[in-house]
């Protein structure tokens, strides 16, 4: 078989690629030729005949141009032909076989007619079925859609309806999570327009609604919480409260231990007591507040929390919790407010209360909030409340006048702070408001306690206090430690002191107690310092002061006088206990509180009731004493038994003694026996020394001998009632008119003039004293004083001495 002819197109490329090269010119005009060949070169190459035409135009010969071109194509028929030539054989060839193929070509198609009516007459019946099966394939879609679409629908409603029923039980966190179930899986692919509309309007109305409803019930939350925070408050404070009594009782029990180790080591017994420890408002769950329903006082912050949830599902936490913060703060700044109509002092327990329970319900929601709030929004509010309490109390405090409001204030705010410290919150700035009152505060103490002091002192009757049971006993002695012997006397008692002393006791007790309380956790440890400074004040300048004016103007009688220097030494007594009781309270070792003791403080008024004691008894003696008017100074025989004064005197001492011994204690009667001894002694001196008396004897002088020798006496029997010093004292008191009368009867007045004897026997006689006395001397014995006076007798060597010992003495005055 000849090889089949190349496709017209493949020829054509063929052509196209080939580059012509011009030909030879071959005669005529060689421009012609020349051009003719640049032409026919350009067409073979497939270049721009532009320039051709431009230039034929351009010389006027666009004939010659045709020329060109129609040579051209005449040159190229001739490659056509020889082309032709080439490939005819393959053409021949190539029709014979397309007339072949012709004639197969007309028996398949005979053979594919006759299939054909064949296929048509088989496949008629099945296309019918196909269709029927088209059609039935179609309806079944269709039914299958539609039950896609209905069970869809159904879905649907089951979950509306389930939303409806959450709506209806409250339950709105279910019925929004259905709401977002609906949302995101049914509403795009809802094949119901109807119900994809009535979910675009219903969707965003039930969440509104459920944003009204929850808000509403966070309302009502923010209402009730106020009044659980009160109670609440009222409550945490109690058991702070409660708490601080068990360790005072605590305390009071190692007290009563330590004192009774004091009086006693083998008497002590010791006994460990198991406490029942209440469960506090801590930060654990297992308080009696939760957030549930069912704690106490409905601490219930279950509202709350599904508040913030709803809105946390809504996508609205920021805005709630701005909600809540700004509620909360409002709520704080309502609680500042405090009512003029009502007093402070009935109302401040409310008003810390409830800023107590806003706090404590603030520190359950930052701690199980979930982020409700942050740290730094409580501590803000904190550093509000703190501020705005340091101002309510600094204006309160300032126009209070009584010293018990402000203690009641003071242990209402410091229970406020140790309940709030436990919490976290810091409470030092309270603690400094009430620190910075703490002058003003004892300042009115004793204020109200100079007022008890001088009605107590003006109900006294001067009397000595009976008890008729022990509990009066112990009321009214062992709680001062005021008991002269540990052993409980028989009843009825009659005690020393009038009921002044302890109704005093009672009110220095009180002012004690009420300054510990007030200074008692208020911040500062050691305050036994201050203590003792107001206590000292009380007792100097108070109870001092008030006992002196009683003393200056209302004690009238021995009697009297006797008594209130009486209560001034049980007085002095009951000042260690106040001290002790102090150091006790303020929680320091008694040794220290010993270690820092002063002296009496009630000193003056002590010293003004002896002196008023002693004064009154002085004038009584004065009455006696001027009997000695009736001493006979020139009595030619000395009296054997005591001039009439003496002895009235001593029945009056003696009288007094058996009296005051009863009620004064040994060393008050010695300081009183010893000052009216020596008024006494004076007198006498002072007697000798007057006008009253010009001159006197011997006699005279053994009588006054013997009445000094009964005062004397008269102090020896008192010397069983004191110690060897006083008794030594109490005679010393008639030092000065013993010495007098020893030298007057003395055979060696000259050893007067003798330092060391003079120091020693005659150490409280004034010379010029002894030189009046000794010129009145009158008489004509051979004693040496016996020629004082003697103006014309003859004098003898002794009369001489005498003579010039007075002319010595009177040198030196």
């Amino acid at each position: 078989m000849a090889p089949s002819p190349l496709p017209l197109k493949e020829m054509q490329s063929t052509r196209s690629r080939r580059k012509v090269a011009p030909a030879a010119a071959d005669g005529g005009d060689s421009g012609d030729k020349l051009e003719q060949l640049l032409l026919s070169s350009a067409i073979c190459n497939g270049e721009d005949l532009g320039p051709f035409v431009r230039k034929a135009f351009a010389s006027s010969r666009p004939e010659t141009l045709l020329h060109h071109l129609r040579h051209f194509a005449r040159s190229k028929e001739s490659e056509i032909e020889e082309v032709c030539k080439a490939h005819y054989q393959d053409f021949i060839l190539a029709v014979d076989d397309l007339r072949s193929l012709l004639s197969d070509v007309d028996s398949l198609k005979s053979s594919l007619s006759d299939s054909n009516s064949r296929l048509q007459s088989v496949a008629g019946p099945l296309l019918s079925s196909l269709d029927s099966f088209v059609d039935a394939q179609n309806v079944s879609k269709n039914v299958d859609f539609a039950l896609t679409s209905v069970t869809s629908c159904i879905n649907l409603m089951e979950l509306c309806s389930r939303a409806n029923h959450h709506l209806s039980n409250g339950s709105f966190y279910m019925a929004l999570k259905c709401l977002d179930s609906i949302e995101n899986e049914f509403q795009v692919k809802t094949p119901s327009s109807t119900l994809k509309r009535m979910l675009e309007r219903k969707i965003p109305e039930i969440r509104s609604h459920i944003e009204r409803k929850i808000s509403k019930e966070f309302g009502d939350w923010l209402v009730e919480i106020r009044v659980v925070s009160r109670n609440l408050g009222q409550l945490a404070i109690g058991q702070a409260s409660a708490a601080r009594q068990r360790e005072e009782d605590l305390r009071m029990k190692q007290r009563q231990a330590e004192e009774q180790s004091r009086l006693s080591l083998r008497d002590c017994v010791y006994a460990l007591e198991e406490e029942d420890e209440e469960g506090g408002l801590g930060g654990d769950e297992s308080d009696g507040y939760s957030n549930g329903n069912n704690g106490l006082l409905g601490f219930d912050l279950t509202p709350l929390y599904r508040a913030y949830h709803i809105h946390q599902t809504l996508g609205l936490e920021d805005r709630f919790k701005q909600y809540y913060f700004e509620n909360r703060k409002l709520q704080l700044t309502s609680d500042f407010q405090v009512s003029s109509m009502t007093p402070f002092l009935e109302s401040h327990q409310t008003f810390f209360a409830q800023i107590a329970g806003f706090f404590i319900v603030e520190d359950r929601v930052l701690r199980t909030g979930g982020g409700l709030i942050s740290k730094m929004e409580v501590e803000n509010l904190w550093e509000t409340a703190v501020s705005k309490m340091c101002s309510v109390l600094e204006d309160q405090f300032s126009r209070m006048q009584t010293a018990n409001h402000l203690l009641l204030i003071k242990d209402y705010v410091s229970l406020l702070g140790v309940t709030l410290r436990r919490y976290g919150y810091p409470v030092d700035a309270l603690l400094d408001v009430l620190s910075k009152h703490r002058d003003k505060y004892h300042e009115l103490l004793l204020s109200d306690c100079r007022k008890q002091i001088a009605e107590a002192l003006a109900a006294d009757k001067f009397e000595q206090m009976l008890m008729k049971k022990e509990y009066e006993y112990s009321m009214n002695v062992l709680s001062f430690q005021i008991q002269t012997s540990d052993i409980i006397p028989a009843f009825p008692y009659v005690a020393p002191f009038s009921s002044t002393v302890p109704d005093c006791c009672r009110i220095v007790r009180s002012f004690i107690e009420d300054s510990v309380s007030f200074m008692s956790y208020g911040g500062q440890l050691d305050f036994y310092d201050v203590v003792k400074k107001y206590l000292d004040r009380l007792l100097s300048e108070v109870l001092d002061g008030a006992l002196l004016k009683l003393i200056s103007s209302s004690v009238h009688g021995v009697s009297q006088a006797m008594q209130v220097a009486a209560n001034m030494a049980v007085l002095e007594r009951a000042c260690d206990f106040f001290f002790r009781h102090a150091a006790q309270l303020s929680g320091i070792p008694l040794r220290m509180a010993e270690r820092g003791r002063r002296q009496f403080p009630l000193n003056k008024a002590r010293d003004a009731a002896e002196e008023m004691l002693s004064g009154m008894l002085k004038t009584k003696v004065d009455g006696f004493m001027t009997l000695i008017e009736n001493v006979n100074w020139m009595t030619d025989e000395p009296s054997q038994g005591g001039n009439e004064y003496v002895n009235e005197v001593i029945i009056y001492l003696e009288t007094l003694v058996s009296t005051a011994q009863q009620i004064l204690p040994p060393q008050v009667l010695k300081r009183v026996l010893q000052d009216v001894l020596s008024h006494i002694s004076e007198k006498i001196v002072g007697t000798l020394l007057g006008d009253s008396v010009k001159r006197f004897n011997v006699n005279a002088i053994i009588g006054i001998d013997v009445d000094i020798r009964l005062l004397e006496s008269f102090a020896d029997n008192l010397a069983p009632l004191f110690s060897e010093g006083d008794a030594n004292q109490l005679n010393n008191a008639l030092a000065e008119s013993r010495q007098l009368i020893n030298l007057l009867l003395s055979n060696h007045p000259e050893n007067f003039l003798n330092l060391v004897i003079r120091e020693r026997s005659y150490n409280t006689l004034d010379y010029r004293k002894v030189v009046t006395i000794s010129e009145k001397l009158r008489d004509p014995s051979d004693r040496l004083f016996g020629t004082f006076g003697s103006r014309g007798a003859r004098q003898n060597p002794k009369k001489k001495s005498l003579d010039a010992l007075i002319k010595r003495l009177k040198d030196v005055s």
